[in-house]
C-alpha cells in the first residue's frame, strides 16, 4: 500500500478510531476498523519459529502451535553466512503467509555486553558489523515473502536484571558506535517493518518515550518510515511516547491510554497530525501484508526440518581438534556420555520458546550404529541429597568404564534451561559442577575426548587443556542431533566461527565491575572496548578468540589486492584475497577482514571487524573474496562534531580467520573530506592545532617561539639531564595558549591568540 492510500484512509477515521488503533486489539492482534475495511491483523514471536498462540479454545498466551524451530541467534551468528540466514528467514516468511502473521518478532540485534545476559542466546554477537549484517539478512528472507519482521530491542538492552526499569548510561560515542550501529546497519540495508523499542530507560528516559532515539536518530537521521511498536507492556506515558515517536503500544491497555491520547489531542497539548502519521504507519503496514496475503499458502514442515539441519551444519563451531581426533571413524567403538545427548537443549526460554515440530538428538541419529553406546553420566542440571549423591557416583561408574572401553568418549555438555533464560541474567559463567566433574574424570582415563557444547553463550572451561575435542553447538534447533552427529563423523565439515569473545573467567570480562548495576542505573564503563575489542586493547589472553572456528581442511589466504593505496574517505576501497583448500576434503571458510587505524590519536580499538565472506572450496580449489570499504570502514563517531569522522593517516587492512589469527595485511592512506570540528579555546594546547590548515603558519611561529624558551642561554641542554630534547618538545606541544604570553615575557599577546581561535573557530 502506498503512502498516499494510508493516509486516505486515515482521513476516513474518527479521533477515537485514530487512537485505538494505537493500541492492540488483544495480546497478539492489531484492531481493525470495519467499517472502512481495516481487518484485524496478528504477530507472533520469533526470530527463530513461528510461537502463535493456538487458535484453541481455552487457549493461553503461552500456548503456541507446533512449528519448526532453527538454530538460535546465538548459532546463526556463528555461520557468519547471510545467504544461509536469508535462507532460514525465508523458510519463517512463508510459514507466517500459512499461519496468517502479518509481522514476526525479531530478530534482536542487540549486543552481547557480558556473557552472563540471560537472553544472550537470542542475540548474535558482540559485534556490531556481524550481528548488523546477520539480522539484514534474516529480514530479507522473512520480508521476501511479503511479511514483516521487527527488530528489537531498540537499545542497549543488555542485560535481563530489572530491564524494565534500569536505565542504561551509556556516552554518545558508544551507543553510536556499539549499541546502535547494528540497529543502523539492519534499518538501512534490509528496512524492517517494524523496529520494537525496549523496556528499559537511556540515560534517564525509557525507550518507549525517547525522542532523541525514536525520532531524532531513528526516522530522522536514518530515514526509517516503518511502524514503531513497543515490547510487550514498555509504555511508560503513552502520550510522551506518541510525541516521541511510538505508533503502536502492545498488548494494549483496555482503552485506558487510547482514552489518554485522546484527552491530549482534544486539550491541543498532541497535535492531531503527530496521531494521523502514526495511524499511517499503522494502516500502511496492516494493508501491505494484506494486499499480498498468500491464501493458499502451504507450510511443509518437513522440508524446513531438512532445512533447520542444513542451518545448523553452518552454524557448528569446532574450538579444538588436538591430534585430528575428529572426525571420528564409524568402525570403532565410540560412547556418547551425558542426558544431552538423549535430550539436547536446542533453543531458549521465554517469549522465543518454540513448541518444537519435530525435534532430533545426537542419540536418535546413531541408533543404527552398532558401534556407538550411550550411558546417560549425569542428568541435566545439579543434584543434591543423598540418593542423588548415590545416583551420581553411580552414573560416573558407568560413564568412567564406558570411556575406558571405546576408542574414543564424546560427552554432551551444556546449560540447562534453569540456567539461562529471558528474565533473569546468569550468576556466572560455570557449567553445572557435576558435569565439570564427568568431564574431567572421563578425560583421565580416555586420551580420545571430544565434548559437545549446548548453550546459549560463553562458558569457562577448567577442563580445556584435557580433552582433545571441543565443538560448539550453541542452541542448535530442532536438527541439532542430526547435524551434531554429521559433523562428529565427519559427513559435514565444521564452518562455523565464534561471534563472541570466550575469556578465561567472567571476571576478565570489560563489564564485570559494572553488571548489572545499581538500583536502577547501570553504567557502560568500558565505553567502546566491548569483547574482542577490550581483550585486543589490554593483550589478554583468551580462551578462544572472536572469530576462531577449526576445519577438518586446511585453507591458505594469499594474493591480497587493494584498489587504492591513497584515497579520501569518501572513495570505495576494494580489496581482493585469494582462498585456497590446502587439504584433502570440501570446506567452507569465513575470511574475516578487519580494519586498524595506525596513527589515530582518537582512543580506538585496535581492530575492528568491517567485512567478512563465507567461501565454499573443494581440495585443492582458490577463489578471490572481495570486499568494499567506505567511509564507516575509516571512521569514529566524534560527538562534538555530532557526525563520522575520519583521521588522516595511515590504515592496515587486515584478513584473518579469527581476530587473532590474522594471514595477510595492507596498508593505505586516507585522507577525510571533512574533518570534525571542535571549539579551540585558551586551554587548547598547541598540539592541538598542529593539523589545523587555517592556521599552519602561526602555530609553527608559536611553535619555534615555544621551543627557543626551553633552551638554556648557553644552547648546551644537555646539562639539564638526558632526554631534554625529548622534553622540550614535550613542553612546546602541550603548552595551553593561555600561558604563552607569561612563558613568551610578553612576545606573544593575548589578543593575538583570540585571534587564531577566532580564525579556527570561524
Amino acid at each position: 500500500m502506498t503512502r498516499e492510500e494510508a493516509v486516505a484512509f486515515v482521513r476516513q477515521m474518527t479521533l477515537e478510531e485514530k487512537a485505538g488503533l494505537c493500541s492492540g486489539k488483544d495480546f497478539w492482534r492489531l484492531k481493525s476498523v470495519e467499517r472502512l475495511g481495516i481487518p484485524e491483523v496478528m504477530v507472533c514471536d520469533g526470530p527463530n519459529g513461528l510461537r502463535k498462540q493456538a487458535e484453541r479454545e481455552g487457549a493461553g498466551i503461552n500456548d503456541s502451535i507446533r512449528a519448526v524451530c532453527f538454530p538460535g541467534s546465538c548459532a546463526e551468528a556463528a555461520s557468519f553466512d547471510r545467504d544461509a540466514m536469508y535462507r532460514a528467514g525465508k523458510a519463517m516468511g512463508h510459514a507466517c503467509q500459512a499461519e496468517n502473521i502479518s509481522i514476526l518478532l525479531g530478530p534482536g540485534a542487540n549486543i552481547k555486553r557480558s556473557p552472563i545476559c540471560g537472553r544472550n542466546f537470542e542475540y548474535y554477537s558482540e559485534d556490531p558489523y556481524l550481528s548488523g549484517q546477520i539480522a539484514a539478512a534474516h529480514i530479507k528472507g522473512v520480508q521476501s515473502q511479503n511479511v514483516g519482521a521487527c527488530i528489537k530491542h531498540f537499545a542497549a538492552n543488555n542485560q535481563e536484571t530489572r530491564r524494565m526499569a534500569i536505565s542504561s548510561e551509556v556516552d554518545e560515542r558508544t551507543l553510536r558506535e556499539i549499541y546502535l550501529a547494528a540497529f543502523e546497519m539492519a534499518i538501512k540495508e534490509a528496512k524492517p517493518w517494524a523496529v520494537m523499542c525496549s523496556y528499559n530507560q537511556i540515560n534517564g528516559t525509557f525507550a518507549s518515550e525517547n525522542h532523541w532515539l525514536l525520532h531524532d536518530v531513528l526516522k530522522e537521521e536514518w530515514g526509517y518510515d516503518g511502524l514503531v511498536v513497543t515490547d510487550w507492556g514498555a509504555v511508560n506515558d503513552r502520550v510522551q511516547g506518541l510525541m516521541a515517536g511510538l505508533d503502536l503500544e502492545m498488548p494494549g491497555s483496555g482503552g485506558y491510554n487510547d482514552a489518554k491520547i485522546v484527552e491530549a489531542v482534544k486539550r491541543g497539548e498532541t497535535p492531531e497530525s503527530v496521531l494521523d502519521e502514526a495511524c499511517v504507519r499503522i494502516v500502511s503496514r496492516i494493508m501491505t501484508y494484506v494486499e499480498n496475503r498468500e491464501e493458499n499458502a502451504v507450510w511443509d514442515k518437513d522440508a524446513d526440518h531438512l532445512l533447520a539441519i542444513d542451518i545448523a551444519k553452518e552454524c557448528m563451531v569446532l574450538l579444538k581438534n588436538e591430534d585430528a581426533v575428529l572426525p571420528l571413524s564409524d568402525d570403532e567403538p565410540v560412547v556418547f556420555i551425558g542426558k544431552f545427548a538423549e535430550k539436547p537443549r536446542i533453543q531458549g526460554g521465554g517469549s522465543s520458546h518454540v513448541n518444537v515440530w519435530n525435534p532430533s538428538s545426537a542419540l536418535d541419529e546413531v541408533k543404527t550404529m552398532e558401534r556407538v553406546t550411550y550411558v546417560s553420566g549425569f542428568d541435566i542440571g545439579d543434584a543434591e541429597g543423598e540418593e542423588a549423591l548415590r545416583l551420581e557416583q553411580q552414573r560416573f561408574h558407568d560413564a568412567v568404564a564406558a570411556a575406558k572401553n571405546a576408542k574414543a568418549a564424546v560427552i554432551f555438555a551444556g546449560l540447562p534451561d534453569s540456567y539461562e533464560s529471558e528474565g533473569f541474567d546468569r550468576k556466572h559463567m560455570r557449567l553445572p559442577d557435576i558435569q565439570n566433574r564427568l568431564i574431567q574424570a572421563v578425560a583421565e582415563i580416555q586420551p580420545n575426548t571430544v565434548v559437545v557444547l549446548h548453550n546459549g553463550s560463553p562458558v569457562e572451561m577448567p577442563w580445556v587443556d584435557d580433552v582433545k575435542g571441543i565443538l560448539e553447538a550453541y542452541l542448535g534447533g530442532e536438527g541439532v542431533g542430526a547435524a551434531t552427529v554429521d559433523i562428529l563423523f565427519g559427513r559435514a565439515n565444521p564452518s562455523g566461527k565464534l561471534p563472541e569473545t570466550f575469556p578465561l573467567k567472567l571476571s576478565d570480562n570489560p563489564s564485570y565491575l559494572n553488571f548489572p548495576g545499581e538500583a536502577d542505573k547501570v553504567e557502560y564503563k568500558e565505553g567502546i572496548f566491548v569483547g574482542y575489542r577490550y581483550y585486543d586493547k589490554k593483550q589478554m589472553k583468551v580462551l578462544f578468540p572472536f572469530g576462531h572456528g577449526l576445519s577438518y581442511t586446511s585453507f591458505s589466504y594469499s594474493d591480497m589486492q587493494v584498489s587504492k593505496k591513497k584515497l579520501t574517505d569518501e572513495e570505495v576501497c576494494k580489496v581482493a584475497v585469494t582462498i585456497t583448500n590446502t587439504g584433502d576434503r570440501f570446506g567452507k571458510e569465513a575470511v574475516q577482514l578487519y580494519v586498524q587505524d595506525v596513527t589515530s590519536r582518537v582512543i580506538r580499538p585496535v581492530k575492528e571487524l568491517k567485512g567478512f565472506e563465507k567461501v565454499a572450496l573443494e581440495p585443492g580449489e582458490s577463489r578471490t573474496v572481495t570486499f568494499e570499504l567506505s567511509k564507516r570502514a575509516w571512521a569514529y563517531y566524534d560527538v562534538e562534531s555530532r557526525g563520522w569522522y575520519t583521521e588522516e593517516g595511515e590504515f592496515r587492512i587486515l584478513a584473518g580467520a579469527s581476530s587473532q589469527d590474522i594471514r595477510l595485511e595492507e596498508t593505505v592512506y586516507v585522507t577525510p573530506v571533512a574533518k570534525a570540528k571542535h571549539t579551540y579555546t585558551m586551554n587548547s594546547v598547541l598540539g592541538d592545532f598542529m593539523n589545523c590548515p587555517e592556521v599552519k603558519e602561526e602555530i609553527t611561529e608559536l611553535k619555534r617561539i615555544c621551543d627557543s624558551m626551553f633552551h638554556t642561554e648557553t644552547g648546551d641542554d644537555a646539562q639539564l639531564g638526558e632526554g631534554t630534547a625529548d622534553m622540550m618538545e614535550a613542553q612546546s606541544r602541550e603548552m595551553p595558549l593561555k600561558s604563552l604570553p607569561s612563558f613568551s615575557d610578553g612576545k606573544i599577546t593575548r589578543e593575538y591568540l583570540e585571534g587564531i581561535l577566532k580564525k579556527v573557530n570561524h
